[in-house]
């Protein structure tokens, strides 16, 4: 019974691929003709039509079947029309011109804007990135993204996602506010200490100051000390340099363990976060648009609708194309209730004709787009 059954589907099956295969022919053709006479490729009213004369007698549950079907194969034919109405879209034209007219290899040396002072996490994640950084230092990320912005600094360096706290959303957030590129990002792992002057004990200690980051990160040691007072501040590095200039040894800062060298510092516990995998994620930014060989990693900014699937019909192009997806967060746009920006990563090759037809299509949607750059991480 089970087989005989299964006969029947496999018929079926084969029928609806062929239909299907029609189908996207023929929006193909439809994709061509919109584009020869400038009519977008995204039809609303036609769709919801459609569906309604699909449905029209369908049961209640069966018509919801139809309608997420049907979603999906517009999907699908639109991204297939994005083959013949967006090459020359202002996001493919940039990134034909960034793979044109970027050096094959990243430089050695640049004038590169890092949040803090000297000791820096984002210090040794520039110095992973170039052999002969020119480093200038800045108070805060918004200061970074605006030397960038200004041509103050070729390139900027930001901590992007932590492996034990999540996102640093407030980078996340003046991506929004600033238009950058990421050019290539880097891994490091992070290993944090409590320093403090010498003479310092643990046991006199009374104030403790870091990044919240770094805090947040050693939040299980910090509960094990006794009426301390934790203090946030802008940088770990600032942080040590801090007490090294106070001369205080009732004060403390967690911070790199290389800091102590660098401020005359004592370590009095070291390797002190919640666990020893802690990795930090830092991206190399620049104003221009720049794609080097060999990246593999794609990062966009979009909107959806503020509508039921919306978010669903973006997905559904990735899935299409059998992509990774390794990153989505969304979120809150300033001022709009309930609305979000989503961030997303994937691995795929900019290279591939298929990938640049998936951006275009992104990009000719009604919604927000932008795309940040591709990329390779060490």
């Amino acid at each position: 019974m089970l087989e005989k059954i299964r006969e029947e589907i496999d018929v079926i099956d084969n029928q609806v691929v062929e239909l299907f295969e029609k189908r996207i022919t023929l929006a193909a053709k439809a994709g061509e003709y919109k584009n020869a006479n400038g009519i977008p490729l995204i039809h609303p009213a036609r769709e919801r039509e459609i569906i309604a004369r699909l449905t029209e007698n369908q049961s209640d549950i069966m018509a919801g079947y139809t309608k997420i079907l049907f979603n999906t194969v517009f999907d699908l034919s639109r991204l297939h029309q994005s083959k013949y109405g967006s090459k020359s879209s202002a996001v493919t034209k940039s990134i034909k011109h960034a793979l044109e007219n970027t050096p094959k290899v990243f430089p050695q040396s640049a004038v590169v804007a890092c949040q803090g002072a000297e000791g820096a996490y984002s210090q040794f994640a520039c110095e992973k990135l170039f052999s002969r950084p020119r480093i200038m230092y800045f108070n805060s990320f918004n200061d970074v993204f605006n030397a960038v912005d200004k041509g103050l600094c070729k390139k900027g360096i930001l901590p992007i996602e932590n492996s034990l706290q999540g996102s640093v959303t407030e980078v996340y957030d003046l991506m929004v506010k600033y238009n950058f590129y990421i050019a290539k990002s880097v891994k490091m792992k992070i290993n944090h200490a409590l320093l403090a002057n010498k003479g310092a004990d643990l046991s006199g200690i009374k104030e403790i100051y870091s990044h919240e980051q770094a805090l947040s990160q050693c939040g299980d040691y910090l509960k094990s000390l006794k009426d301390v007072k934790i203090i946030e501040c802008e940088n770990t590095a600032v942080a040590s340099k801090m007490v090294s200039e106070s001369e205080r040894t009732d004060i403390a800062a967690i911070s790199n363990p290389r800091c102590a060298d660098l401020y005359n510092l004592i370590i009095l516990s070291n390797d002190i976060q919640k666990n020893g995998n802690n990795y930090t994620r830092f991206i190399c930014i620049t104003k221009e648009l720049e794609i080097y060989p060999g990246g593999d990693k794609i990062s966009l900014l979009f909107t959806v609708a503020h509508k039921p699937g919306a978010l669903y019909g973006i997905m559904s192009k990735f899935a299409a194309l059998g992509v990774n997806l390794t990153k989505l967060e969304s979120r809150p746009i300033p001022d709009r209730d309930f609305e979000f920006v989503f961030y997303s990563e994937f691995e795929a090759s900019i290279y591939s004709e298929e990938i640049i037809d998936l951006i275009s299509s992104l990009d000719s949607s009604p919604e927000a787009f932008v795309f940040l750059g591709s990329y390779n991480e060490v």
